[in-house]
This record gives structure tokens, sequence and C-alpha cells, in this order.
């Protein structure tokens, strides 16, 4: 080693300092268009890509933030349910994958499971909200997620407010086996308890939504929204097609394509989806046997009603396997 390198070069790093250490995450690529995108643009935006429109997955805090008057909400207290109850193992015990993803969750919102309870208030109006939690092992339904569609439902009932539920999620939980999909009858029967109460039941569909939850209490909803390019299915399209042979449509599943086919009322987009809520909300329970907006009662309520604008002509990438 020369005496430039042993002795001039540590002083000259010494004299100019060390580089700051830049954070990784200061920027994140749109999986749609591939533009780079600054994080603070991304949050400002509700992580809506500004390139090409593409709804990204929204963490479930600044989802709720958004919905609620002022960001503010009170979390529901959740029953306490067994702990790995089929003592389940593949690669590795089932209850060392649930304290793995407890881990991850962020500190500010803390929760044992891939759902969280909310009730607070939108234009001054008492609503309870049901938010999946994605990141929480694919938002997956087991026992635990079942008691929170549950506990969401008897809250709305005794509040008598109007109940949303935000799913996002791959459907049952297979390390819970039979118990995971009971789950899909005690949601139906939930919700049902909130229709017979006369509340409304919004369900919010979001990327993606399939499975066990899509076939049961996400499709029953009085009213159906979506985000745009939300992938909404029971089946994956790679398994629907080995099964009936045939090359799907392009955008098969797709918010758009749902819309297009009646199994979906509205496609909005993200900025406009506590809008469209609130005036439906209104439309209701104010507008029961009256004209309300301008709207006749008794006429269904399109997106055209709502003065929602165009999700943008976009093509949206969605997973589609």
């Amino acid at each position: 080693m020369s005496w430039l390198e042993r002795y001039v070069r540590p002083k000259i790093k010494a004299l100019v300092g060390a580089k700051p250490e830049v954070p990784d995450n200061l920027w994140h690529k749109c999986d749609n268009c591939g533009q780079m995108i600054f994080h603070r643009d991304l949050v400002a935006n509700h992580h809506v890509c500004q390139h090409c429109n593409h709804h990204m997955r929204l963490p479930v805090e600044q989802r709720l933030e958004m919905l609620f008057d002022g960001g503010d909400y009170d979390r529901a207290e959740l029953p306490k349910t067994p702990v790995d109850p089929l003592k389940f193992r593949d690669r590795k015990r089932y209850s060392d994958r649930l304290k793995e993803a407890q881990a991850k969750l962020d500190p500010k919102v803390p929760h044992k499971d891939a759902i969280i309870v909310a009730h607070g208030k939108m234009e001054g109006r008492p609503v309870v909200v049901a938010a999946f939690d994605f990141s929480f092992m694919g938002g997956s339904m087991g026992v635990a997620v079942g008691e929170g569609i549950v506990t969401a439902a008897r809250l709305a009932v005794f509040q008598q407010a109007p109940l949303i539920i935000i799913p996002a999620t791959g459907g049952a939980r297979m390390q819970e086996g039979i118990l995971s999909l009971m789950q899909m009858p005690r949601t139906v029967i939930a919700v049902q308890e909130v229709k017979e109460a006369g509340l409304p039941f919004f369900v919010l569909l979001t990327h993606p939504t399939t499975g066990g939850v899509s076939a049961s209490f996400a499709m029953l909803g009085d009213i159906h929204i979506a985000e745009p390019g939300a992938v909404i299915g029971f089946a994956g399209r790679r398994v629907i097609e080995q099964t009936v042979k045939e090359t799907l449509p392009d955008g098969f599943q797709t918010a758009e394509y749902l819309l297009e086919h009646g199994m979906v009322d509205i496609v909005a987009p993200r900025t406009q989806v506590r809008p469209t809520i609130v005036r439906l909300i209104s439309l209701l329970t104010d507008g029961k046997g009256k004209e309300s907006d301008g709207i006749p009662a008794g006429e269904g309520v399109t997106g055209e009603d709502l003065d929602i604008p165009d999700s943008g002509e976009s093509d949206h990438s969605a997973d589609k396997s």
C-alpha cells in the first residue's frame, strides 16, 4: 500500500467527511408504467401513480385516515381468539408465522391480525369500518378476522351506523383449515343482521379481493364500490383457464370488467371514495321515500348520479395469476 493510500486518503476522507446514508425508500417504482415516484408525492396522492393513475396498495392506517373526518377514529377492541388452534406446521410453525407477521406491523397502528375495526364520523355521520391489512399474511381470513367482521356488524347495529367493509385479501387462511372456512357463513350472518336493522352496508373492493372472502360477505353489500384496476374474483385467472380450457378475455376479473357485467355498482378513483360513500349514506338514509339531490326515490343510483369522474383510460396492470 502506497503512502497516498495509507496517509493522504484517510486524511482527505476525515476532512471532507463521510457521505450521509441515503434511505432506500425515498423513491418508489410504479408497477404499471415503471416511473419513479418520490415518496412524499406518493403519500400525498394516496399511493396513486401521478403518471398513469395506477392504484397501488394503500396501507390500512392511511386508508382509515382518508375516510374519517380529520383522520380521527377510535379502534374497537376485538375478542381474543385461539392462537394456532390446529397446531399447524408446514416449513415452519403457524405460531411463528403469526409472530413474524405481527413484528412487521406499523407500531403506530398495533393490531394482532389482518383486520382493524374502527368507528368514527364521516361528514358528521357515525360509521363503522372494518378494513383488511394485506401486509398481514396476505389479508387472509382466519378466526380472528371472522371475529372482527362479527364485531364490526354488531357495533354498527348498536350505534345505528352504516357498515363499511374494505377487503384486501387472498381468501381463507389455510393454516386454520375448516375453522377459517367456517368464517364464511359466520360473516354472512353478521352482515345480514346489519341489513335486518335497516342499516346500509357498503363494500369497498380493493386489490385483490379473492377466495373465500369474495365468496361470502364481500359480494353481499347493498352497494359495491371498487377501485380502478382491482382484481376481484374467486379463483385466479390461470386456475380458471386450466379448468374451463378456454382463454379468458383481457381485463377479466378487474373492477372495470365486473362493472360492465353488473357485479360492481361503482368504480371510483381513490380520491373520490370518501365523497362517494358520504353521498351514498345521505341517499340511503336521508333520501328514503323522497327525492334527494335530484334523484327520484326508488331509482337506481349510478356513478353518473354521483358525479364520479372518469377513473382514467390507462391500462392498469393486475396480478392475474
